[in-house]
């Protein structure tokens, strides 16, 4: 079970949103996901039109009305996506277990418990008080939204600071990976910030780009996730790609040693190897940052083995693919589309094309 926490101590950028719609496109996946609302504030349950009189915070304090357990307070939103429900009590927690020896371990113990679930995404306050530090202290795993503005990105710097003081003083170590949320591409100084970003975060930066999309706040209004709003707009499609890329870090099975091959699995191997063909993919895109490619000959995975490398105004790579017909999008700075030098296409779920190469013998 991979446990996220998405923090940014810094409001406005996109923290709550994010917790909402990458939990639901997860499960869109075929994960079973629980969001835990550890915000006193409760915009992810409220964000999902979920008001319930029992919460996070009667799991978790001592002198509740009524002591509850986790899988008592967990609501159903739709599919395989299930929320852990906050409210404002939440915010008295700090001062009621001021003086409680393992306070930031209330939340660790909490989810030790806690089965049936691949993903716990946990959508932490905008400050780095007593509830943070638990959900850092209960995650493997950070995500930081920041968008493209230089008072984001020093709230990222305080925030990692943090982590480093959580792995020092509690001996728990977190991976953190940066967010680009909020992102404008009709603004120059997007992408200047962008570069920054880039430059600053280089090895815990998501490839995936969040952009602005009027969609992202309509669904709120609406009390839904955004794939259920509006499956076809460009947020619906950003979020899923995040999903998508983080699946793509799930930890594999431990690889298995083999002795030395015998002669004739050799041979084996090697008829095998001659039934692949090199198929070069390439996409001229002089301005972009980033380019990756991803198909059903990769199950749609983005990693360093999908990335185009530059050369001049093209970007290429190549896979080793047997004879068949195969789709495929490129990913450009974060933003799916179709090969433009291709014709051929077939429309996908999000009402846009996928195109269509064909590998022959």
């Amino acid at each position: 079970m991979r446990i996220i926490s998405i923090a940014n101590q810094k409001g406005g950028c996109g923290k709550t949103t994010t917790a909402i719609n990458l939990s639901s496109s997860l499960a869109l996946n075929g994960r079973k996901v629980l969001l835990v609302d550890l915000d006193p504030q409760a915009h992810a349950s409220l964000g999902l039109n979920v008001q319930s009189q029992h919460s996070i915070y009667n799991v978790i304090s001592r002198i509740a009305p009524r002591k509850l357990s986790l899988d008592q307070i967990i609501v159903r939103v739709q599919g395989q996506f299930d929320l852990a429900p906050s409210n404002v009590l939440s915010g008295t927690l700090e001062q009621e277990l001021a003086d409680e020896i393992g306070r930031e371990l209330k939340l660790t113990t909490i989810l030790s418990g806690l089965k049936g679930y691949d993903y716990v995404i946990i959508d932490c306050p905008p400050n780095l008080g007593f509830l943070t530090i638990n959900a850092l202290r209960a995650s493997s795993e950070v995500i930081i939204p920041v968008e493209a503005s230089r008072f984001s990105m020093q709230g990222v710097e305080r925030l990692i600071d943090i982590i480093q003081l959580v792995k020092d003083r509690l001996n728990h170590a977190i991976e953190y990976r940066v967010l680009v949320t909020m992102f404008d591409s009709r603004l120059r100084h997007s992408f200047d910030m962008l570069e920054k970003i880039r430059t600053d975060f280089a090895r815990n930066l998501l490839g995936t780009i969040i952009h602005v999309n009027v969609k992202l706040k309509e669904c709120v209004a609406n009390g839904s996730t955004v794939d259920a709003f509006d499956k076809y707009c460009r947020g619906a499609k950003d979020y899923y790609s995040l999903a998508k890329e983080l699946i793509t870090m799930e930890k594999k099975p431990a690889e298995v040693s083999f002795s030395p091959l015998s002669t004739q699995m050799k041979q084996v191997v090697k008829e095998k190897v001659k039934d692949l063909i090199s198929t070069t993919f390439s996409f001229v895109a002089p301005e972009a940052q980033s380019v990756y490619v991803a198909g059903d000959f990769n199950n749609w995975y983005i990693d360093e083995s999908s990335r185009l490398q530059k050369n001049g105004d093209r970007w290429q790579t190549k896979f080793d693919l047997k004879p068949g017909v195969y789709q495929y999008r490129f990913i450009v700075d974060g933003q799916w589309q179709e090969d433009p030098r291709n014709p051929r296409c077939i429309k996908n779920i999000f009402g846009d094309s996928n195109s269509i190469i064909e590998v022959k013998a």
